[in-house]
């Protein structure tokens, strides 16, 4: 028989390290925000996106979170004009990573938002068990 409070307790989990892993990234993200390349040939940092998904699990049949993908984001680099940059072509411009630093602390607060839900299930679902348990012992 599966026990509703552990599967929870699993459900979450997989919650939990699937957005840990997506603020990571955008962590990454963020910190190369302003990370060029070093010579104008060569492309500068090109943002990581996360794709979720779900997996069904074969022994209880629950569907857990899962992490399809870690991919790079294919929209256009920046351009700015930088002439003494070693990364600037013979126009001075530079390519600057796809990265919107705004966007990436608004989907990393978003993602705070789900792990600390995540975590709120599974703190309830351990006082529901300990409570059972105590029932259980008078």
């Amino acid at each position: 028989m599966i026990d509703p409070l552990q599967t929870s307790i699993r459900v979450a989990s997989s919650g939990l390290y699937a957005q840990a892993t997506r603020m990571r990234i955008l962590s990454e993200n963020i910190a190369n925000a302003q990370t060029t390349a070093a010579t104008a040939s060569e492309d500068p940092y090109r943002r990581k996106t996360v794709t979720f998904g779900d997996d069904k699990s074969r022994v209880d049949g629950v569907r857990y979170v899962a992490i399809r993908k870690i991919g790079l984001d294919e929209s256009p680099f920046r351009i700015v004009r930088d002439p003494g940059s070693p990364a600037a072509n013979s126009k001075g411009e530079v390519k600057m990573p796809n990265v919107d630093p705004v966007l990436e602390l608004a989907d990393f607060r978003e993602a705070n938002h789900g792990y600390q839900a995540d975590l709120q299930v599974i703190r309830q679902a351990r006082e529901l068990f300990t409570m059972t348990l105590d029932l259980l012992k008078t």
